[in-house]
């Protein structure tokens, strides 16, 4: 029976796939990394040159049939180089912060160390700083896609003269504005015993508690790179770094990415390349079957244990864009919200002897928002109409606080 371990980080999906029984086929079999399914530490550092406080993120691999990754905690985690040692705090379960921002300097060799808390030491190869190479442009064009689904084409273009980048890695961060398609200024709530006319009675009232306007942010969680090694000359030009259907109601009014680009070495882009090549799909059905994908961190307690993942040393450029729907789909309808948001107006109370109230009940636990009034109330309707609760507050799928980047057209 065949058993499938999972490695996932931020940016990784790795899959491993071993089978206690060969059999003949016709896809070449491989020999198993592991045997029997023991917990491996996942690493993903990308130290640049960027002023910036540093991240590493630390998990363990888990199996199919499990839940999902689990941080490793408690960890102590450094990055030695140039005479210092930079120290990472955890934030959160898993993530490690620097404590003190810090900058990759050119010429100068870092490597990563890991004390876990189970006397297990890790470290990494001692890696330098790639060459910067610029971002000459980045733009959104309206494109239909390969699959003919029209959209968005969020495109990047670089340049490095003397030809020594070569390897690209991207990430993004997008941030949309959410507009709540049903808000109103109004809010219902069951009406107090002491003044209702009726059971079960609902009365509207000013909103004090729904947003009509808020923002959220995304980021990348697949690995986006480009490589120029085979061109004429060491220019990215027009790479597709992010596609969004005009379906998508994140691009619904305005929207925001910032596109940062890595310089890689050869053998970064390598460990991200095969490992793209591993997550996919298409891996369990082709003749290119995965194993144990080996980065450039090793323990230094046991010669023999699997450590999965890569510490980098990437130089980094960043831009951010802009636009609004109306600059590319000038005049034409909105894409659906994240919710259909259909109105219903249900009654107050349900028909018999005792009666169960309905409105009330939704509008005790948040469930409903209200969206007009029903003044022509058909049989089983209620005299208000209401919508899913996302549809009227935007604050269950957003933060209210505009971004400090944010800026409007």
């Amino acid at each position: 029976m065949d058993r499938i371990i999972m490695i996932r980080n931020r940016h990784f999906l790795l899959v491993a796939i071993y089978s206690t029984l060969l059999m003949t086929s016709c896809i070449e079999t491989f020999e198993a990394t592991f045997e029997d399914f023991e917990s491996a530490i996942v690493v993903e550092a990308t130290i640049t040159d960027k002023l910036e406080q540093q991240r590493v993120f630390l998990t363990r691999t888990f199996e199919f049939e499990d839940d999902g990754p689990s941080p490793e905690t408690n960890a102590s985690v450094r990055v030695e180089g140039g005479g210092n040692t930079f120290v990472f705090q955890e934030s959160t379960p898993g993530l490690y912060i620097s404590t003190q921002a810090f900058a990759a300097e050119p010429n100068t060799d870092y490597q990563l160390r890991i004390d876990t808390q189970n006397g297990r030491s890790y470290s990494s190869e001692q890696m330098t700083l790639p060459q910067a190479t610029q971002i000459d442009d980045l733009r959104v064009e309206r494109v239909t896609n390969d699959l003919g689904e029209e959209g968005v084409a969020i495109l990047v273009d670089s340049f490095d003269p003397a030809g020594n980048s070569v390897n690209y890695r991207y990430q993004y961060e997008e941030t949309f504005k959410i507009i709540a398609p049903f808000w109103t200024p109004n809010d219902l709530e069951r009406t107090p015993a002491g003044i209702a006319t009726e059971i079960c009675q609902v009365s509207i009232i000013p909103d004090e508690r729904s947003e009509e306007t808020c923002f959220d942010t995304d980021f990348s969680n697949t690995i986006i790179q480009t490589s120029t090694k085979d061109l004429a000359e060491d220019r990215v030009s027009n790479f597709m770094v992010r596609f969004i259907s005009r379906e998508n109601y994140i691009i619904s009014h305005r929207y925001s990415i910032l596109v940062r680009q890595f310089v890689q070495s050869n053998e970064a882009f390598t460990f991200y390349e095969t490992l793209n090549e591993f997550s996919g799909n298409e891996s369990f059905f082709s003749e290119t079957q995965p194993g144990f994908l080996e980065g450039n961190i090793s323990s230094d307690t046991d010669t023999d244990e699997k450590v999965l993942g890569y510490f980098d040393v990437a130089s980094v450029a960043e831009q951010r864009l802009f636009f609004n729907y109306s600059d590319l789909f000038p005049g034409e309808e909105l894409p659906p919200y994240v919710d259909p948001c259909n109105l219903s107006a249900p009654p107050f109370r349900t028909p018999g002897n005792p009666p169960r109230c309905i409105l009330a009940v939704q509008t005790d636990l948040g469930l409903v928002s209200y969206a007009g009034n029903n003044d022509s109330a058909g049989q089983n309707e209620g005299p208000y109409f209401v919508a899913p609760n996302v549809c009227g507050d935007c604050s269950e799928i957003g933060k209210v606080e505009v971004p400090e980047f944010w800026i409007e057209e």
